[in-house]
């Protein structure tokens, strides 16, 4: 069976889900590829072998040639181009985060409900991350016993463009406040915000976050987006019996010039390459099987939602509690 795309969204997230599924998956063939820039639409089409164009993403999500949707469009079009998808009985693979709004992510909770069929995947691929699935595995195992505590550090080189203080949290943070969640299989209570220097420290200063769960377990969070020295995730997990540390796929040791050295990506995209091809995979099977994977619309929702307390309790320099609607059968 082949299952015909639409991909919104021709920027660089776009252009790389449309590499995997040209290249490296079977049973995916590319439709459609839109972008409100139409130039940029077009070169991704050729390079990737997409069969048509289009700057209108609702009328390719409701195309009768599309059987599924993969949304890569700016964070403020995902929700609304989610719903449509929804709305047009199309699966929909959706690049984190659902929605910078708790408020937008229920209304797509609710759509999908009412729908009744998960259609929604959100795409937080380090579930799908082989050093992330091993810590896992290891830790559902019994190996390490009870799980108690989750670091985690997150590193970027440079603020995007736009980059405000608040978006270490709203929009980096949600990778970690998903992966540890699923990792611990708990929800979260509270957490505390912290940044070096105070509040009046520079947007681009580092923000360092505690969480408790619903569990008792502790996870902290480093988020620096101004690192310099490259992009840099780790995570270790602390456990009664032991710990499991995050290890990045590594290439090579570098011995050259009386020193010894590992090269940092500048970005997230080769760090987590083969995450991304197994989610797409993972995806693309699970709409011909019928059994969901990979995080729920609710776990979108769940992310930005203590996203939303992080922000509170980084603005108001006390302890937020993490409140969550309750949780749907539907999502059980």
């Amino acid at each position: 069976m082949t299952v015909r795309l639409a991909i919104i969204g021709a920027g660089t997230m776009g252009g790389d889900h449309a590499r995997i599924f040209a290249d490296e998956i079977p049973g995916a063939s590319l439709q459609t590829i839109c972008d409100a820039d139409a130039a940029r639409a077009r070169a991704a089409a050729d390079k990737w072998g997409a069969r048509h164009v289009s700057d209108d993403p609702e009328a390719a999500i409701r195309s009768s040639e599309v059987d599924a949707v993969v949304i890569a469009a700016p964070d403020q079009f995902h929700a609304p181009l989610t719903l449509a998808s929804i709305a047009a009985g199309k699966p929909v693979l959706c690049e984190k985060p659902l929605s910078q709004s708790s408020a937008e992510c229920l209304a797509v909770t609710e759509a999908e409900e009412k729908r009744g069929k998960r259609l929604v995947q959100v795409g937080f691929m380090r579930r799908f991350d082989p050093s992330y699935i091993e810590i896992k595995t290891l830790l559902s195992s019994g190996a390490l016993g009870r799980a108690l505590m989750f670091h985690c550090i997150h590193r970027n080189v440079a603020p995007a463009y736009g980059f405000e203080g608040s978006m270490a949290i709203s929009n980096s943070a949600p990778h970690e406040f998903d992966v540890a969640r699923w990792m611990l299989d708990a929800d979260y209570k509270f957490i505390s915000v912290f940044r070096p220097g105070g509040a009046t420290a520079a947007k681009s200063a580092p923000v360092f976050m505690i969480l408790e769960t619903t569990g008792g377990q502790l996870v902290d969070i480093e988020v620096n987006i101004s690192a310099t020295y490259g992009y840099d995730v780790r995570a270790e997990l602390v456990g009664e019996k032991g710990t499991a540390v995050l290890q990045a796929p590594v290439l090579s040791d570098v011995n050259l010039g009386l020193k010894s050295y590992r090269a940092y990506p500048e970005d997230w995209r080769p760090r987590f390459e083969e995450a991304y091809r197994r989610q797409n995979l993972a995806w693309l099977k699970s709409l011909t099987s019928g059994a969901p994977v990979g995080a729920s619309a609710w776990d979108g929702y769940c992310s930005t939602a203590v996203a939303e307390a992080g922000v509170k309790a980084l603005r108001a320099g006390k302890t937020v509690a993490v409140e969550l609607v309750a949780k749907p059968n539907f999502y059980a």
